[in-house]
């Protein structure tokens, strides 16, 4: 029975999210049991494509990715996959008519990972963040307002603002990674021989700027994820005011983390507040 079949599906979906990512498995464990399931299968997607371009490098990158694609197309049409990723998200992708052209955003930044190194220009560095985090965001609303074409408009400019700010905050914690091991960097025209404060304020600000926005859109979310996105973003904030502590030559020698005793003090005194109707959403 292809129920069965679904079953592990998204078993599977669920799995990847809790082996690589407990944050994002735990904050996504607070939304409501009705979406939570369609959310972890648009992560499970995400990561499994992005694991092929950052990790898998003894094998065929670049092939696999063609691969993962042409199957992942089949799949929408044909509403099944023997790949039990591909057949939880093609399931979400149905049930909210979530558009081809998110998808295709997301796989064109995947396809730069296999190739670009560096990013020179605004539009460039834009359109990679676009694809591959902003389109997240929005996958995800999709399955926040139950396909509302309505709420979705209204709340798409939040979300692409929150997508800006997560990535971003990932690539300057990410910096000495990125730069050492992947050959990457992301902000254009950064020189890692020469990261410094200037530079490190520069895209701090930018952060903030997509922060202020975003949390603007938190509040308009619906019961069933609106506490789940607010403690992502409390985490991401969290993580952000570190790096703003961190010194950058200290940024490019070490990737900045929380700590999982600072991650449960967070969590708690936001649930407070957030049950005690105290957040101050602007």
């Amino acid at each position: 029975m292809k129920s069965i079949f679904d079953k592990v599906s998204n078993d599977c979906s669920k799995l990847v999210i809790k082996r690589y990512s407990t944050s994002f498995y735990f904050s996504s464990s607070l939304l409501s049991k009705s979406i939570r399931q369609d959310i972890f299968n648009i992560y499970g997607f995400v990561r499994l494509a992005d694991e092929i371009v950052d990790t898998f490098h003894e094998y065929p990158k670049k092939e696999l990715l063609e691969d993962f694609e042409s199957e992942l197309w089949r799949s929408l049409d044909n509403k099944i996959s023997l790949n039990p990723i591909l057949n939880s998200f093609q399931h979400t992708v149905n049930k909210y008519s979530i558009s081809k052209d998110l998808i295709s955003s997301f796989l064109d930044s995947m396809k730069m990972d296999l190739e670009k190194k560096e990013y020179n220009s605004v539009e460039e560095y834009k359109k990679y963040i676009y694809g591959s985090a902003d389109v997240v965001g929005l996958m995800c609303l999709k399955v926040f307002v139950r396909g509302s074409e309505d709420s979705y408009d209204d709340l798409s400019p939040f979300a692409i603002s929150l997508g800006s700010a997560f990535q971003k905050v990932n690539f300057l914690r990410d910096l000495k990674d990125d730069s050492n091991i992947l050959s990457r960097v992301y902000f254009p025209n950064v020189d890692m021989d020469n990261f410094n404060e200037k530079t490190k304020k520069e895209i701090i600000l930018e952060i903030d700027k997509d922060f202020a926005n975003a949390v603007k859109g938190i509040d308009k979310l619906p019961k069933n994820s609106k506490f789940a996105v607010y403690i992502a973003y409390r985490y991401y904030n969290k993580l952000l005011k570190k790096l703003k502590r961190t010194p950058s030559e200290n940024i490019v020698k070490k990737r900045i983390r929380i700590h999982n005793l600072t991650k449960f003090i967070v969590i708690a005194r936001s649930y407070v507040k957030y049950q005690l109707n105290l957040i101050q959403w602007i």
